[in-house]
């Protein structure tokens, strides 16, 4: 089982190897394990939200709990690279269509999954691979 403290601590420690400035908070009322808030630059989690994630998920890839809190903080930490790369991606979701917002989300999504990849060490690649094709599976459920 994962705690606050320990989560945080993974999560303030993979930021600082990668001289990333983004602010680290928990949060009891977020619904999805990690997100990354673009307007104030922070990531936040939920430590029930990980654990219910790595039972689901992380009998099938077998990692260590601070790998698995690492593979999931490079997939939000690509949403911060995503934003900073492009940035009509922020005018778009402020003031596009509907249409343009859903369209410009899904390959926001597709694209998060590529650039968190461009952070994961080599031993991790494997795990962060069968982590996303077992997220896609439980998307659908």
């Amino acid at each position: 089982m994962l705690y606050i403290w320990d989560i945080e601590e993974i999560v303030k420690n993979t930021l600082q190897e990668l001289k990333l400035n983004i602010n680290v908070e928990f949060s009891d009322k977020l619904i999805a394990p990690m997100s990354y808030n673009v307007s104030t630059n922070t990531i936040k989690f939920n430590y029930i939200q990980i654990n219910g994630y790595n039972a689901k998920i992380n009998f099938k890839i077998k990692e260590t709990d601070e790998n698995f809190v690492k593979i999931i903080l490079y997939h939000e930490l690509s949403y911060y690279l995503e934003f900073r790369k492009n940035t009509r991606v922020l005018k778009t979701l402020y003031y596009g269509e509907e249409e343009e917002k859903k369209q410009l989300l899904a390959e926001i999504e597709e694209n998060a999954w590529e650039y968190g990849r461009t952070l994961v060490s080599d031993n991790l690649l494997n795990a962060y691979d069968q982590v996303r094709a077992l997220d896609k599976l439980l998307l659908k459920v």
